[in-house]
């Protein structure tokens, strides 16, 4: 298991990567754990990614699915965290610390979302 903290403007961010499940939660609401269904996403910044969602009606459920997908099919926690560091920076999210399972938590350097 992998947690990584975030800050997202005045909010802290938590993500867990247990496998290939993730799950999130903020210091708004304490220690409720949601999905990656109850992310809120930019519709410009999912047609960035993916064009061909522009014109459609269920691009939100459609970005997730291509998510989820994308996940499943790395091989490892440590892929997810990396691939998951990229693309929470490209979001405006700002990794902080990576706290793995039996370890000391870790600084993440600005190297690493690059």
């Amino acid at each position: 298991m992998i947690d990584i903290l975030c800050y997202l403007g005045t909010e802290i961010i938590f993500v867990r990567i247990n496998g290939n499940d993730i799950k999130f939660a903020n210091s708004v609401h304490g220690n409720i754990w949601a999905s990656i269904d109850g992310l809120k996403l930019s519709y410009i910044g999912v047609c960035r990614e993916f064009p061909d969602l522009e014109l459609r009606v269920d691009w939100k459920q459609e970005a997730i699915h291509r998510f989820k997908e994308k996940i499943k099919l790395m091989k490892d926690e440590e892929e997810v965290y990396q691939y998951l560091i990229k693309e929470l920076n490209k979001m405006g999210y700002i990794p902080i610390k990576k706290m793995k399972a039996g370890f000391r938590p870790e600084a993440i350097h600005e190297w690493e979302l690059h």
